[in-house]
This record gives structure tokens, sequence and C-alpha cells, in this order.
């Protein structure tokens, strides 16, 4: 039986807003938001999922919105925890942070997470959602780096390189067969 994950990457959020938890979205993400919920209306979604994050729920709202559905928050879909803080790194420290991550998986600063843990959590996740929806269509509002962890803990060219290739927003919908990826495909243009 064919389970549909769509894979969403939030929408581009101010940089200039510290708290990683409550970050909004920009006039071009909220502007991207409405793009995802016309691309993904005609999808026959039957479950929305997001991050606790403000800017993940925000990218697929107005997607629950339209389909009358409500988001349903898994803690364990938020960001990699980068740093002890719940403050945003810059690019400047952050690239560093990725290119040790996805070379040394266990690497982690002291309070944080590896890429390892943070890959563990959001795939247990993903596990539970391919059982209890399965056979159904659900969208997944998340993150960019647990996105990449979790793709590539199916299949190893989701790595670090595709991470940096991706944009704010991205949709990939993940066709599985149980817990077997059979297919992804890009859906954002």
């Amino acid at each position: 039986m064919k389970t549909f994950i769509y894979i969403v990457r939030h929408c581009e959020s101010p940089i200039t807003e510290e708290n990683e938890r409550t970050r909004g979205l920009t006039e071009k993400g909220k502007l991207d938001a409405n793009r995802i919920t016309e691309i993904l209306y005609e999808e026959n979604i039957e479950v929305i999922i997001s991050s606790p994050y403000t800017r993940s729920i925000l990218s697929i709202q107005g997607l629950a919105n339209r389909l009358g559905k409500k988001v349903l928050v898994f803690e364990d879909l938020k960001e990699r925890i980068f740093s002890t803080e719940d403050k945003r790194l810059s690019d400047k420290e952050l690239f560093p942070l990725l290119e040790k991550s996805f070379s040394d998986p266990n690497f982690t600063l002291t309070g944080a997470e590896s890429n390892a843990v943070c890959q563990n959590r959001a795939i247990k996740v993903l596990k539970e959602i391919l059982t209890t929806y399965r056979g159904q269509k659900v969208v997944l509002g998340t993150h960019g780096a647990v996105m990449t962890l979790m793709m590539g803990y199916y299949d190893i060219q989701y790595n670090l390189d595709f991470l940096l290739e991706t944009s704010k927003p991205d949709i990939y919908r993940m066709e599985f067969n149980g817990q077997e990826l059979v297919e992804v495909i890009k859906m954002w243009k």
C-alpha cells in the first residue's frame, strides 16, 4: 500500500529575529506559502503535520485552512539543535558546523545535538507517521537539515550537497511502500 509524504521545507523567515521557535515568515515567505497551498491543494492531502516552529506551521497553515484540516504538531520534527541556546546562528557560523556534522554524524557542540541524534528522533517520527497514516497522503512541514537527514536515512544522495542546493521553501513527494522509500519527486520549481 502506497503512502505519500509531501515533505515541505519552510518558507523564508526573517534572519533578524533571534528566537528559532518563533520566527515567522518574510513577505516573500508569505507569498511562497500561498504557492505551497496551490501546489498541494490538488494532491488530495489527508493529514497535515508540522514541526513546532512557527515558520514551519505558517508555511503549511494556508493549505490546512483551505482543506479544513488541523495542523498536527510533532515536537521531534523541530530543527536540529546546533547550539545550546534557542538562537539563530549566522550562515557564517552555521556552515562549518554543517560541514563537520555531515562528515562526522556524531559531531556536536556542548549542549547541542549531532546529526545522528537528530536523524534518529526525526526518523522515529516518520516511521510512526508511515504506520499510523499508511495508505494516505501526508504533508510534513519541517526544516532543511531535518528534511535532509530524514531523506538521507533512505538514500545517501541526500547529503550536505543536497541540503545546500535546496531552497526555502522546497517540496519533495516521497512515495513509500510500507516503510520502504520507492521514489522521490521534487515538486517546488
